[in-house]
């Protein structure tokens, strides 16, 4: 994981251990036939703007491309778990579904490579409204040369758990929010 402060951080040094670790990691995979999911996330705490996020998640996918290919992962045999291209959770300035979907397609457009078969979003501390609607306009851009889907956890089990309460009387409520969520998260637009 990445963090963004105003102090120098990330520094080269710990986003080049990073992309080493999920290099090797990667590699490992392979190695015992497995897919990779590797997953280079770039943290939303904090009061970082947009445009830090797009500056430091495009050094770190450009890193962790690097040490891919000087592990010798091949990239049609991986998976890509990132965090999309959004502002700080302190930020005085949010962004719209908009501005993060173009945002993050063009960081990514910039340094992931189209051999790539799959990015699967995390939703990296987002609401589940925010990263429905993110996912949403990142879809609705279209002419991707990944296939695009989520990998949410709290995003798409929040209202269910909520609903569910962990009362036996509320499991087809729970199930019900589930669905729901996951319905909004993977319609076509």
């Amino acid at each position: 994981m990445i963090d963004i402060d105003q102090k120098g951080i990330p520094s080269d040094l710990s986003i080049d251990v990073n992309a080493h670790a999920l290099a090797r990691y990667a590699a490992i995979a392979v190695e015992q036939d497995l897919v990779p999911i590797v997953e280079p996330e770039v943290l939303m705490d904090g009061d970082h703007s947009l445009e830090a996020c797009f500056l430091v998640t495009e050094r770190t996918l450009r890193r962790v491309f690097a040490q891919l290919y000087e592990h010798r992962v091949p990239l049609r045999a991986m998976l890509l778990k990132p965090n999309m291209v959004v502002p700080g959770k302190k930020h005085a300035l949010q962004a719209t579904p908009e501005e993060v979907a173009h945002a993050t397609v063009e960081c990514f457009r910039r340094s992931v490579p189209a051999a790539v078969p799959g990015i699967v979003f995390l939703s990296g501390g987002q609401s589940e409204q925010e990263a429905t609607a993110n996912l949403d306009a990142i879809n609705r851009l279209g002419n991707l040369p990944w296939q695009v889907s989520f990998s949410y956890g709290r995003a798409l089990q929040g209202s269910a758990i909520a609903a569910w309460k962990g009362e036996p009387a509320n499991v087809a409520a729970g199930q019900r929010a589930f669905h729901h969520r996951a319905s909004l998260c993977s319609a076509r637009p």
